[in-house]
């Protein structure tokens, strides 16, 4: 690989602490540390995305590669660090956080001048680690590595994962925060993203009254991501924030449409360039539930639920606002900016679901329409992805018992069958008010409707095997999370076994990783 390609423009251009000391401690006034990769003795590798290795600049893999895909014996080029940034945790200042498990390689540009950051995830320790040892285990990170490949393949902006790797090492872990730790293998994953900035940098350097480190950061946020940005002086600043909405609002409506419950939307865990970043404890929808939420840290208030997202999403701006506003100096336009969030947001969200129907456009009882059906999902307790496949396929003559018997996570008695077949006669009238033939609109169905999600009692399923010395299930999952809008495995196709209700990792998670 092209490993001498790879470049530290970020701390080239910012204060940071060059001491490489591992002690976790506060590093006021800077926004990275160096530090260096633990290193391990033993190291094995288990997935290499060759497609994105390559279409990043970094070349083919060798089996010399190895020992940087887990941060071994590194070239002087490669001078590692680690950022630090502040957020909101659930609601509460958390004050400075960082990355507490990730350092950076830098970053390496592609022929077209693309550039792209590298980053170890569970490669030691940083004095951003927070009293934890900075490792990371195969459960956490080979849902990192496959959920960050299937977002991206479904379409939904993300980071991305381009290794994955045993370190020889065995890891203390307590999955359910329940006293229960046991030994779990250790691993590493390389995840890329055209920058990993998040909110929380900007609320850092604010915070600490950094205001020149603040612009500093703005300026080069802009310049480097932004290039859609051609104003000047204040407005510039401006034009950054409604672009971080926007692209937050979209997030979030891509995010409903596939069904993804993020689970820990902390303002630290939010990228300015509206990426999907830090898969912990996420899960995709299975039975459709607005209140439903993978992370049992989020119990019981449930703020991180997945009917929720949005008006997080929402909140979290606002304390990026109040992060930004020594560089706007403009509390009406901050306000107004933040208020229109909502209002882009449903008309994005409503035209999203439209899509999910077949319908061509918006009507004026459509909003009376999705609510029913919000209600019926619920009450009916139907998979969320399977109900859109099988509405593909409907039609007036459709036995609806038989056509969703297999996709209710409850026993649908007649009553419930009744209002099922009521709602599917009501669709059926709706789509003939579409301006578009019955075949465009299952076109635009299929296009929008996935027929894979990566579930988690597949990514469960997956790493006992892996735990087990198999690669099948992997390589499977690889392949149909590259196609997701074809049904190239049918055993995929299914909802959740019960058989996986109560199991943990299967339904809920903690954020133990």
């Amino acid at each position: 690989m092209n490993i001498e390609h790879i470049r530290q423009p970020f701390i080239e251009h910012f204060p940071g602490d060059f001491s490489n000391n591992p002690m976790q401690r506060n590093t006021p006034k800077v926004l990275f540390s160096t530090i260096k990769p633990a290193g391990f003795e033993k190291p094995e590798l288990i997935a290499f995305n060759e497609v994105l290795s390559e279409e990043i600049g970094l070349g083919t893999y060798d089996d010399k590669d190895l020992d940087f895909l887990v941060g071994n014996n590194l070239p002087e080029n490669v001078q590692t660090y680690s950022t630090a940034y502040a957020g909101h945790q659930f609601g509460n200042w958390a004050g400075q956080l960082g990355d507490g498990r990730a350092i950076l390689a830098g970053e390496i540009t592609n022929d077209a001048g693309k550039k792209t950051e590298i980053q170890w995830k569970g490669a030691g320790a940083t004095p951003y680690s927070r009293h934890a040892d900075g490792r990371a285990v195969l459960r956490s990170s080979l849902r990192e590595y496959l959920m960050s490949e299937a977002m991206y393949h479904l379409g939904v902006p993300t980071t991305r994962a381009l290794s994955l790797a045993f370190t020889g090492e065995d890891v203390m872990r307590d999955i359910m925060y329940n006293g229960n730790p046991k030994l779990e293998k250790g691993a590493v994953v390389i995840r890329t993203a055209e920058s990993f900035l998040r909110f929380g940098h900007f609320e850092l350097m604010s915070a600490q009254r950094e205001y020149n480190s603040l612009q500093e950061l703005a300026d080069f946020t802009i310049e480097n991501y932004f290039p859609e940005i051609t104003s000047s002086d204040h407005r510039k600043y401006r034009d950054f924030f409604e672009n971080i909405c926007t692209r937050t609002a979209d997030l979030m409506v891509e995010w409903f449409r596939v069904g993804f419950v993020h689970g820990v939307m902390n303002t630290d865990n939010m990228s300015v360039l509206g990426l999907t970043i830090d898969y912990g404890p996420y899960s995709m929808m299975d039975e459709y539930d607005l209140n439903f939420t993978p992370n049992t840290t989020d119990l019981p208030g449930r703020r991180y639920a997945f009917g929720k997202q949005g008006q997080i999403a929402q909140w979290n701006l606002w304390q990026l606002a109040n992060a930004l506003h020594p560089l706007i100096k403009d509390e009406k336009f901050l306000e107004d900016t933040l208020n229109h969030f909502g209002t882009y947001f449903w008309e994005a969200h409503d035209k999203m679901l439209c899509k999910k129907f077949g319908f061509d456009q918006i009507q004026k009882d459509d909003e009376e329409f999705f609510t029913n059906w919000q209600g019926l999902m619920q009450e009916l307790q139907l998979d969320y992805t399977l109900f859109f496949n099988k509405l593909e396929t409907v039609t007036l003559y459709t036995d609806v018992k038989e056509h969703f018997k297999d996709i209710s996570y409850t026993f649908l008695n007649e009553e419930m069958i009744e209002k099922l077949s009521n709602f599917i006669a009501g669709y059926e009238k709706r789509l003939t008010s579409n301006s578009i033939s019955k075949e465009d609109s299952i076109a635009i169905m299929k296009e929008t409707n996935p027929k894979f999600i990566l579930r988690n009692y597949l990514l469960y399923e997956c790493i006992e095997e892996i735990s087990n010395g198999k690669k099948e299930m992997l390589e499977k999952l690889t392949k149909a999370l590259e196609s997701p809008y074809l049904e190239l495995y049918p055993e995929f196709s299914i909802k959740r076994p019960s058989g996986y209700d109560d199991t943990a990792g299967c339904s809920t998670l903690s954020c133990s990783s």
